[in-house]
């Protein structure tokens, strides 16, 4: 299985409000990215939906490497998916989301690493923007 890194990061203009994610794939010398945008949203279902796309854009399963500066993401996916799923996601936030992650999860073997926000890491930073940039755009419009 190929070995890949995730970058992730959702953004959320007045949580709730309208919302961008982002996310930056890499996998040895090639860097995939790739942003949207959703109306009336939070930042956690933002930061959520990064990772979906991110692990959707993958052509094959692989190994992932997620970075993201959400411990509720970082947490949820290294912690609390397996009871939340014998529990049936009983009292769940964004079940559909956390269901979605869970059968992605069954496909990539994905080990979530939670890194400090605006410290610097270059694809946290450009996550960042993107996400922020998507969901500015969606304001304007």
């Amino acid at each position: 299985m190929k070995i890949v890194s995730l970058f992730s990061d959702g953004s959320c203009l007045n949580n709730p409000g309208n919302g961008g994610w982002a996310y930056i794939l890499e996998y040895e010398k090639y860097t995939k990215n790739d942003s949207g945008a959703i109306r009336d949203t939070t930042n956690n279902q933002m930061e959520l939906l990064a990772i979906i796309n991110g692990l959707k854009a993958l052509k094959e399963p692989c190994i992932v490497n997620l970075y993201t500066d959400s411990s509720y993401a970082a947490n949820g996916i290294n912690s609390w998916l397996d009871g939340w799923k014998k529990k049936s996601f009983k009292n769940v936030k964004n079940i559909e989301l956390w269901q979605e992650i869970d059968r992605l999860t069954q496909i990539h073997k994905v080990k979530a690493h939670w890194i400090k926000a605006h410290a610097g890491h270059p694809q946290n930073e450009l996550c960042d923007k993107l996400a922020k940039d998507a969901a500015m755009k969606l304001t304007k419009d």
